[in-house]
């Protein structure tokens, strides 16, 4: 009898350390720049700053990237955390039960992130739809579809979602607004939670992580699994998975824009137009990322990254529960204290920042990462 060694599998520096940085710019990182508009003086300063601001309606900003990067991400990831159970040959039965636990996991702890102090006697400001969650939904979704179909296939389901929001959002009629209404209180997204979502929805009038928005938001998940599989493929060159990146992230973008012509980019709706472009920007930062961390090797700089991208869940939960910014100033406010009052919300912010950080740091050097 005679025994084969299976190599480990190598684990991509660039994706922990992209979604290191995402979930860097959610923990105050974003914060941090959005607070230093119009305190320099210096207007490309101003203009960068006024990029971690969601727009009212329609509109881009990259702050607007943020949240989709992290639903592209758990895409990626994917086919990576398969593989080795595929080929030991890991019933399907078990693979779904462990992705539907994650989503049962996800769900819960989206609900406390949104409900926290949860009203147990007040059912209808209870908050249903939530980030965690949405993840949760995207990511078993693509499991099954990721066990079942080829990659041509689920690129097609994923096509075939955002058409079908399009068309949906254009043609069917909303009781008192008609078809095609797109306005805050007009459109089928609002007209469909207020009817069949029930608790506290986010923006009174409908809630932008409601019910229709999760289709057209699970297929950048969709897509982030069409990235894994590039990065895993076996037999290109990491020079060809990076142009096929950023070949990938030109094209999604280019058809975002040209589609944003009849059906505006608008991050509230999550329109089908802002789904391309911001899966375009998701597959143009991996490459980015990728080309410099693991085809380059430059590796050394992205570490304090790689501390926030390998205990993304603890962070978003602990800033929800952990006052840093209380921690910060109590700390850090005698420093500051003879400048410009207008600079204390910046230093402020800038000292909880390094608190995530070293909190995140001990986990790490402890190797605690937290999972669902």
């Amino acid at each position: 009898m005679s025994t084969s060694a299976t190599p480990a599998p190598v684990r991509l520096v660039s994706i922990d350390a992209l979604r290191g940085f995402d979930m860097l710019m959610i923990a105050g990182a974003g914060a941090v720049i959005h607070q230093l508009d119009g305190k320099t003086g210096w207007p490309w300063v101003d203009a960068v700053a006024k990029q971690f601001t969601h727009p009212a309606w329609f509109g881009f900003t990259f702050y607007d990237c943020i949240f989709p990067l992290f639903l592209f991400l758990a895409g990626v990831s994917i086919p990576f955390s398969l593989s080795k159970a595929i080929a030991q040959g890991t019933p399907k039965t078990t693979l779904y039960r462990k992705a539907f636990v994650r989503l049962l996991i996800l769900l819960a702890l989206g609900f406390l992130d949104k409900n926290a102090p949860i009203p147990f006697f007040d059912p209808h400001h209870m908050r249903l739809g939530s980030v965690l969650g949405r993840i949760g939904l995207a990511g078993f979704v693509s499991v099954v579809l990721y066990l079942n179909l080829s990659s041509v296939k689920r690129l097609c389901v994923a096509v075939g979602i955002l058409l079908a929001y399009y068309a949906a959002l254009f043609l069917i009629l909303v009781p008192g607004f008609g078809a095609g209404n797109l306005t805050f209180e007009g459109n089928l997204v609002g007209w469909f939670d207020r009817t069949y979502l029930p608790g506290r929805l986010l923006q009174g009038t409908y809630d932008e992580l409601g019910l229709l928005t999760q289709f057209p938001a699970m297929c950048l998940t969709m897509f982030g699994v069409l990235a894994g599989e590039i990065l895993k493929g076996g037999t290109s060159t990491p020079a060809a998975k990076f142009r096929s990146l950023l070949l990938a992230g030109a094209v999604c973008i280019a058809l975002g824009l040209l589609w944003s012509l009849h059906f505006p980019i608008a991050k509230r709706l999550w329109t089908s137009s802002f789904i391309l472009v911001t899966t375009g920007i998701s597959f143009t930062l991996l490459a980015v990322f990728y080309g410099v961390i693991d085809l380059l090797n430059f590796k050394r700089w992205a570490f304090p990254l790689v501390v926030v991208g390998m205990n993304s869940l603890t962070i978003y939960m602990a800033y929800h529960f952990i006052d840093f910014g209380h921690t910060s100033k109590l700390l850090f406010s005698g420093l500051y204290a003879p400048l410009d009052p207008k600079w204390y919300s910046v230093l402020e912010s800038t000292g909880a920042l390094l608190l995530v950080w070293l909190f995140l740091y001990a986990l790490y050097r402890r190797k605690i990462f937290f999972k669902a």
